[in-house]
């Protein structure tokens, strides 16, 4: 597993087996998206539960690593962060049948 999956997962409680909603459209999360991006050295700087935002497929092609979507990411991740993140938001957690994030 990726050192910025296993920051957002322990920031939040998850496991791998639980279900994690997109942060943006709510459908099942399938990555963990960096919202300034890592750039091409590889770099672990930017792994921070602030920086990291579970999504779906669609969701990170259609908003991940487009300049004019950062400021709406970062205000939907302050969103999460504000009440404590997906797990906690009294949504009910179902778990997955396959390890997608």
């Amino acid at each position: 597993m990726k050192n910025h999956t296993k920051v957002y997962l322990k920031h939040f409680n998850f496991t791998q087996a639980d279900w994690i909603p997109c942060e943006i459209c709510g459908t099942t999360a399938v990555d963990i998206h960096h919202i300034d991006c890592r750039g091409m050295g590889g770099t672990t700087k930017l792994d921070t539960i602030e920086n990291l935002m579970a999504v779906c497929r669609n969701c990170h092609e259609k908003f991940g690593d487009k300049k004019e979507h950062k400021e709406l990411l970062k205000q939907l991740h302050i969103n999460v962060m504000s009440y404590g993140g997906n797990k906690n938001n009294g949504r009910s957690i179902k778990k997955r049948s396959s390890n997608t994030v």
